[in-house]
C-alpha cells in the first residue's frame, strides 16, 4: 500500500475507534467530548494507531529504532499525552490506578498480559476489544482483538491512566 493509502486507512480505522469507543462502560463515567480525558485519550488513540506497521525492536522506543511493547507505551503517552511512565510492563502495571475487567475499558486504557509469573506485555485499547502493541521480534506494531486465544487467555486486568 502506498504511504497515502496506508495514511487515510489509519486515519478513518482511528475515526471510526475513537466515534464507537467512546460509548459508556457498565459502571464507568463515558468520555466527554471536549474534556480534558477525552481530547488526551484522543491524542492517544490517534497516536498509537498511526505507529502501526512500526517494526518490532526488543529495547526500543522511537519510531525511528522501532519499539517493544512498553517502548510504545511510553512513547505514545509521552509524545501525545505529555505523560511519562515507568520503562516496564511490570512496572507500568504498579502505577496506583485501580485494576479494570475488559468490559470496563475505555479507549486510552493500558491492558497488561500475563508473561510467566509476572505481567509480560502491555498495549493500548481502542475501543470495539481491540488495542495497538507491540508484540514481538520480527513484527511490527499492529491492532489485536482481547478475544483473540492467546490474549483473551493472557490478559490480566487494564488501567487507566489519564
Amino acid at each position: 500500500m502506498k504511504p497515502f493509502g496506508r495514511l487515510a486507512a489509519v486515519s478513518a480505522l482511528a475515526l471510526m475507534l475513537a466515534a464507537c469507543g467512546a460509548l459508556p462502560h457498565r459502571g464507568e463515567p463515558p468520555l466527554i467530548a471536549g474534556t480534558p480525558r477525552a481530547g488526551a485519550a484522543n491524542a492517544v488513540l490517534f497516536r498509537a494507531i498511526a505507529l502501526v506497521g512500526t517494526p518490532y525492536r526488543w529495547g526500543g522506543n522511537t519510531p525511528e529504532t522501532g519499539f517493544d511493547c512498553s517502548g510504545l507505551v511510553g512513547y505514545v503517552y509521552r509524545d501525545a499525552a505529555g505523560v511519562t511512565l515507568p520503562r516496564t510492563s511490570s512496572a507500568m502495571s504498579e502505577l496506583g490506578r485501580r485494576k479494570l475487567a475488559i468490559d470496563l475499558l475505555q479507549p486510552g486504557d493500558l491492558v497488561f498480559f500475563e508473561g510467566g509469573r509476572d505481567i509480560g506485555h502491555v498495549g493500548i485499547y481502542v475501543g470495539e476489544r481491540r488495542f495497538v502493541h507491540a508484540p514481538n521480534s520480527g513484527g511490527t506494531v499492529r491492532l489485536d482483538s482481547l478475544d483473540g486465544a492467546w490474549w483473551k487467555d493472557h490478559f490480566v486486568y487494564g488501567k487507566r491512566i489519564l
